[in-house]
C-alpha cells in the first residue's frame, strides 16, 4: 500500500496562519490503520467549513496539517472562538489532549471518537471521563461507554465510489473474467471471515456456473498459512479460475473493484465498524454481511441487502444462494436501492457536518460556561 509520508520534510502546513486554526485532529500512529483512513477522508470536508488540520505522521497527500511546532500558538485561543477543538480517536491522542489542556494549560476542548465494541479497560474509563464530548460510530458503540454520546456514523465519498456504466467492461479493465462477481476485500484471517466467504462460494458455484468470487486483499505473518488453506480447498474443487485472490492494491485503486462486482461479502466475525459494506452499496452493490460492527446499521434486510449471524456458514450459503437466484431485474433494483441508502445516509458531507457540529455545541457550552 502506497502512502505519502510526513517525515522527515513535513509538507507546508494547510493555513498560512496556524494561531488561526480552530480544530486539531491528531493521528498520533504510524502505522497505517482504519482510524487513520477514516480522519484522512473526513478532515478534508470538515475544512470546507471549518479551519481544522491533522497533526502526526504519514498522513496521506491533501490532508491539512500542521506541525509539532505549531502547538505554540494553543496557548491562546483562536480568533472567535474560546478554545481549540482537539479531536483524538486513540488513547495515546486523548491522553496528549489531557496533558496539553490540564498540565500545559493549554486553551484546548477535547473530543474523543469511540470505535470500540467492548468493555473498556479502567485507563481508559479514566481517559474518556476527562473529555468535553463524546463521539460513537455507531448505535452499539455507544452502549459500551459511561456516558453519552452523539452517534456519527462514518462516510465515503458518493463521488469516488459510484457505480459502473458497465460491470462487464469494469472486469475487463482488471482482467476478470467475464462472470458475475461477488467480492469480499481486507485482510485475510479468521476474524475477517475469508473462510466463511470461500465455503459459501463452494458451496454455491456449481449450480450457477456464470457466478464467480474475488478476495482482494492480502494475508500477513501467521495468517499466510490460512490463505494457503483457503486456496488449496479452492483448486481441490477446481474453481481456481473463478475463485480469484487478486492480492491486494493500493486504496486508490479499490473503487475499481467495487464497480467489478454484482455482491460485496462481508463475513467478518467481528468488526469495530466496517466501512466496505458502504462503498459497496455506493458502488451500486447489494450487501450480504455479518451481524457485527456497525453493519446492522449500515445494510438494510431485504432492501439493499441482507444479514447473517457471524461465522455461520450456513446462513452465509443460504443468503448467498437467495441472491443469486434472484432475477436480473430484482438484483438490479436492489443494486439501484443500496446506491441510494449509501448517498443519502452516509455521504461523507454528511459526516463532518455532524462532527462539526458536536465541536460548535461544545463551544456553545464553554461559552455559556
Amino acid at each position: 500500500m502506497v502512502r505519502d509520508g510526513l517525515d522527515p520534510t513535513p509538507d507546508p502546513v494547510a493555513f498560512p496562519d496556524p494561531a488561526g486554526i480552530e480544530a486539531v485532529a491528531p493521528n498520533l500512529k504510524r502505522r497505517l490503520s482504519g482510524v487513520t483512513s477514516t480522519l484522512e477522508r473526513v478532515v478534508p470536508v470538515q475544512a470546507r467549513t471549518l479551519r481544522i488540520a491533522a497533526l502526526g505522521p504519514k498522513l496521506a497527500a491533501g490532508v491539512p496539517r500542521i506541525a509539532w511546532s505549531d502547538l505554540r500558538h494553543f496557548w491562546r485561543a483562536p480568533p472567535g472562538r474560546p478554545a481549540r477543538i482537539w479531536h483524538a480517536r486513540r488513547n495515546i491522542e486523548m491522553l496528549t489532549g489531557v496533558v496539553l489542556r490540564d498540565l500545559m494549560r493549554m486553551k484546548l476542548r477535547l473530543v474523543f471518537t469511540s470505535a470500540s465494541q467492548r468493555r473498556h479497560t479502567r485507563w481508559t474509563r479514566f481517559l474518556i471521563a476527562r473529555m468535553d464530548a463524546v463521539i460513537s460510530t455507531s448505535g452499539k458503540t455507544a452502549t459500551y461507554l459511561k456516558r453519552p454520546s452523539t452517534v456519527i456514523h462514518h462516510g465515503i465519498d458518493a463521488d469516488v465510489f459510484h457505480p459502473a456504466p458497465s460491470r462487464a467492461a469494469a472486469r475487463a479493465a482488471l482482467g476478470l473474467p467475464d462472470l458475475n462477481l461477488v467480492g469480499c476485500f481486507g485482510r485475510i484471517r479468521a476474524q475477517k471471515g475469508t473462510d466463511v466467504f470461500v465455503e459459501a462460494l463452494l458451496r454455491v458455484l456449481a449450480a450457477h456456473p456464470g457466478w464467480g468470487g474475488v478476495v482482494l486483499g492480502r494475508a500477513v505473518g501467521t495468517d499466510a498459512g490460512f490463505l494457503d488453506g483457503l486456496k488449496a480447498k479452492v483448486a481441490a474443487a477446481g474453481l481456481d479460475g473463478r475463485i480469484l485472490f487478486a492480492g491486494e492494491v493500493d486504496t486508490s485503486a479499490t473503487p475499481d473493484w467495487y464497480r467489478a462486482l454484482d455482491l460485496y461479502i462481508a463475513p467478518q466475525r467481528w468488526e469495530g465498524f466496517g466501512v466496505t459494506p458502504i462503498e459497496a452499496m455506493a458502488s451500486g452493490v447489494p450487501v450480504i454481511a455479518t451481524r457485527v460492527g456497525a453493519f446492522e446499521e449500515l445494510v438494510s434486510e431485504g432492501i439493499t441487502g441482507a444479514l447473517v449471524p457471524p461465522g455461520d456458514v450456513e446462513a452465509m450459503t443460504a443468503a448467498l444462494r437467495a441472491h443469486l437466484e434472484l432475477g436480473d431485474d430484482a438484483r438490479a433494483a436492489m443494486a439501484a436501492r443500496a446506491r441510494a441508502h449509501a448517498v443519502s445516509a452516509f455521504s461523507l458531507e454528511r459526516e463532518a457536518a455532524k462532527i462539526n457540529a458536536v465541536y460548535e455545541a461544545v463551544w456553545d457550552a464553554d461559552r455559556r460556561g
